[in-house]
Order: C-alpha cells, then structure tokens, then sequence
C-alpha cells in the first residue's frame, strides 16, 4: 500500500561516531524522501564529525565502527555537517519525518548537529572576516526547528503491533528475505521506507487477534508508541497533562518547570553548564526567557479594580500589610 500523504515524509538514517548525543557526531546520514502521488528521492551523505568546540575530528568508536563498518581513514576528504546543512535543511523544509528507533537516538543527534552549528556561527558574529557567511549559516540552521515535524517511528509501529527489530521485521513484512548492506545508513533508511509501506497493507483490516487497525495517515501514525510528548529529544522534560512543561530526572523529577524556576532559579544555570546535549540546555533556556517574559509583563499591567480596592481598605484602615 502507498503511503497516504499530505506533504512530503522524510525517511532518515544516521550512522555515528558512537551513542552518545552530547558528544558523538554524525558519520553518515540518508534520506528517502516520500512526496504525496508515490515519488521517491534518496540523499546520502558521507560526513567528517567535527568537534567545534575544540576545532578537531571527532574520532569513530571502535564498537561503533564493528557495526556500521566506517574508520576514520574513510572521512578524511568528506565534507563537515556544516557544509552539508543548507542541503539537508532544504531536504528537511515542509517534511515530516520517519526513521526506525530514529525518534530516541538519531532524531536528538540530528537536532544536536544543527545546535553545534548554530553556537558555532554565533561564535563567529563578530569576526568581520566571517560574519558574512556565519549570519547565512546562521539563519540556515535558526530556519530548521525538528520539534515542529511529526515524527512517524516505524519502530514504535512494529513493536506495537509485532516486537522486533528491523531485519526481523523486513524479513517478516517484506518476503522473509533479508535486506543487504543492513547497517549502512541508505540500506537501513530504504528497508524502514518497504517495512512502513507493508505495515498498512497488513494493519489495513482488523483481524481475530487484532481489533486494531493501522490508518494510513502520518497523524495517527506518529502517536503509535508515544508516550508523554518530550520537550527536548533527551526527555529531561515533558508536557505535563496541563502542557505546562515537567522535569523528569533528579531531584525535581515530577515538578513543573515554572515552579522551579520560580524557586531555585539557579537550577537552570546548573543544567546550562551541566552535562547535557545542547537542545536540552537550549529548551530550558527558552523556557527561562518565557517565565521572564511573563513575570515582565505581569509586573508591567496596570493593576485591576480589585487590586486597587484592596489597597485602599489597607491604607484606610491604617495598615499596609
């Protein structure tokens, strides 16, 4: 079964330097890019990981390399993320996005290489000789915001209705074959594209062990699995039942973010230079800038008839407390 789409879904693979989102780095990434009436375009590309901070290559980890089969010989003359990011926002523009597990590893380093970009051009503002081009790339990673998409895990799909993993499921809903090249990004990104594809086929119709079915629209698609929305990819916050954004680890696991803030506000300082991936720490500074932005306000409104009443029977009575 075609997919039943809207606008374009983004199907995307990452291969990295290791596992861990606030230090590791891309090596490869593909798109097979689903656009509505049935056409196809596939993009990869090979990536040279680059730490800006320190202005070095980040090196592959060996674990990692025994999976996806890339050495650090192999990047050598590959381009850096962000000379490949005006072409990969311009790929992401207008799409939503579907990977396989992408939406708790490749989704968030995804995010965190646009992030490294964009402090880095910041960093690059007042150097006359690179202002130029850092405002361009600036604007260029500043036009890409992931948390807008809809995400479609395909994996969350599988597991859902038959917990596996992806050449289990090619071989179970694509013609019991196993796929070849599994592990590079374009063989994984392709295989999730077939797997998504005979999942509505085989969901389309209730069945005597399954009420269920799988609709073929990327809405319901991308809420099968999902637990409470996150605020940033790493889940350090979620949406509480209100929407009013709650921590989920430490000590304040539980507690809104506001009434943090409003309390210990140098607990959003502590999480700015703690260890964590760059989107998380730029969720709780965004969100530090609407509490102040709110409490601004707040301050700033002329008082109500209520409020002014209130003063004057304390004034009247001789007391102002």
């Amino acid at each position: 079964m075609e997919l039943n789409l809207e606008r374009p879904l983004l199907f995307f693979d990452i291969e990295s330097t290791g596992l861990n989102i606030a230090s590791d780095g891309i090596i490869e990434l593909s798109f097979v890019k689903a656009f509505p009436g049935g056409e196809t375009r596939v993009k990869t590309w090979k990536i040279k990981p680059w730490d800006f901070v320190n202005h070095r290559v980040i090196k592959i980890n060996p674990e990692a390399s025994a999976v996806n089969g890339v050495k650090d010989e192999d990047l050598v003359d590959c381009p850096k993320f962000i000379d490949v990011l005006p072409e990969v926002a311009d790929w992401l523009k207008g799409s939503d996005l579907a990977g396989f597990n992408s939406a708790k590893f490749d989704l968030p380093l995804l995010a965190e290489e646009i992030e490294r970009v964009r402090q880095y051009c910041l960093t690059r503002l007042n150097d006359p000789k690179a202002a130029e081009k850092a405002s361009k790339m600036l604007a260029t990673a500043e036009s890409v915001n992931l948390h807008e998409a809809r995400m479609v895990d395909v994996q969350n799909i599988y597991h859902h209705f038959e917990p596996r993993n992806l050449r289990a499921a090619y071989r179970f809903y694509c013609g019991g074959e196993d796929f070849e090249n599994a592990h590079t990004a374009e063989a994984d990104t392709v295989a999730t594209y077939e797997v998504l594809k005979s999942q509505l086929d085989r969901y389309k119709d209730p069945a005597p062990y399954r009420e269920e079915v799988l609709k073929n629209d990327v809405e319901s698609m991308s809420k099968i699995g999902q637990r409470s929305k996150t605020v940033d990819f790493a889940g350090r916050l979620y949406e509480g039942p209100d929407g009013e954004p709650v921590i989920s680890f430490g000590k304040h696991k539980g507690r809104k973010a506001r009434e943090v803030w409003e309390t210990e506000p140098s607990y959003f300082a502590w999480i700015a230079g703690g260890d964590f991936t760059l989107d998380t720490k730029r969720q709780f500074e965004l969100l530090k800038q609407r509490f102040q932005s709110e409490k601004k306000k707040a301050l700033d409104r002329p008082a109500t008839e209520g409020e002014l009443e209130s003063l004057r029977e304390k004034f009247s009575a001789g007391k102002l407390f």
